[in-house]
């Protein structure tokens, strides 16, 4: 799970922080620093469920932003599968809507 929220965050973080004909934001990057898998995997064996949703939380709201906010589609599928992720009330639930979310994220790029 650590990797999917990992990849989730970086896939959030790369449509913020990239620009046409600029470096490409990797997992080491500066702007990763707190959503890297060292911190996602503490959260995971911690059970902390809603400190991952805070993390997640956090570079989504920034990509909504990018994407021109809740009113254009991009953002409003966004939107809704950041709802799913934020509704999951387990760690087990939250494995689908992640994965749905990490995938919709990496084909936006």
């Amino acid at each position: 799970m650590e990797l999917t929220l990992e990849a989730a965050a970086l896939f959030a973080l790369k449509l913020v922080h990239e620009t046409e004909g600029g470096s490409t934001v990797l997992r080491d990057d500066p702007v990763m620093e707190g959503y890297d898998r060292e911190v996602f995997g503490l959260l995971v064996r911690q059970g902390d469920l809603a400190g991952i949703q805070l993390k997640l939380n956090e570079c989504l709201k920034l990509a909504l932003d990018s994407l021109g906010g809740a009113d254009t589609v991009l953002g409003r599928e966004l939107q809704r599968l950041a709802v799913d992720v934020r509704q999951a009330s387990t760690l087990n639930e939250l494995n689908a809507p992640l994965s749905a979310l990490k995938d919709y994220l990496k084909a936006i790029l």
